[in-house]
């Protein structure tokens, strides 16, 4: 998964940080389009004292729960934190004024839409607006792994684990000793690298390729 991550960074131009402990903070959006269940992931990599590189996967949701779709704080809809990379735009903070979290502290962009229903078809489409709105990255419920997001993020980035938060915010906090409170928080839609998979096999196709050829081309 590392190779696979580095290269969608460095293909769409975004900062990919190699300095030891420098962290890279990749939420990944998941393929599957219903609401309330924590079926993203959060990627954290980063090269260690030899240089060499270190990899962890957290489950999460990058998306709004259900109670804050059908209740939403804003006229327009609940918050959908838009793909892309956020360069030092986050750092260590408090959630809400109670614990240790990863804090939103310059604009970010956006999609809303009026839509409350539990499918996320028209994020491509809703209305974009950059500005502070307050996507953290925090934990769902102190202890365990939460199953249901509900009201634990609208439209924050959540872990499911706290285990996992907490074992995050030690790798944060040495970030930060090394390098200052500031991170950058990159966005990824695995719906986009399915659609560019599946254009390369057409062209694949197209151009008469066969098995092995198929294969190269994909790399």
């Amino acid at each position: 998964m590392l190779f696979k991550s580095l290269d969608i960074l460095r293909r769409k131009g975004y900062k990919v940080y190699s300095e030891p402990y420098r962290l890279n903070i990749v939420g990944y959006r998941s393929r599957f389009l219903g609401s309330n269940r924590f079926d993203d992931e959060i990627h954290v990599f980063y090269t260690n004292s030899q240089n060499k590189w270190v990899y962890h996967m957290f489950k999460a949701t990058t998306d709004p729960g259900q109670y804050w779709l059908e209740n939403p704080m804003h006229p327009q809809g609940t918050a959908f934190l838009k793909k892309g990379q956020y360069v030092d735009t986050y750092s260590l903070g408090l959630h809400r004024g109670t614990y240790q979290a990863m804090v939103e502290r310059a604009p970010v962009k956006v999609i809303r839409n009026y839509e409350r229903k539990g499918l996320f078809k028209w994020i491509e489409t809703g209305q974009e607006t950059t500005g502070n709105f307050g996507i953290n990255i925090h934990r769902a419920r102190q202890e365990g792994t939460t199953k249901v997001i509900d009201h634990f993020s609208a439209g924050c980035l959540v872990f499911a684990n706290a285990n996992d938060f907490k074992g995050f915010l030690q790798l944060a906090n040495e970030h930060r000793q090394r390098y200052g409170n500031k991170f950058t928080l990159t966005l990824v839609d695995f719906r986009d690298e399915r659609r560019r998979r599946f254009q390369k096999i057409a062209w694949a196709s197209a151009l008469g390729l066969g098995t092995l050829g198929l294969i190269n081309y994909l790399k």
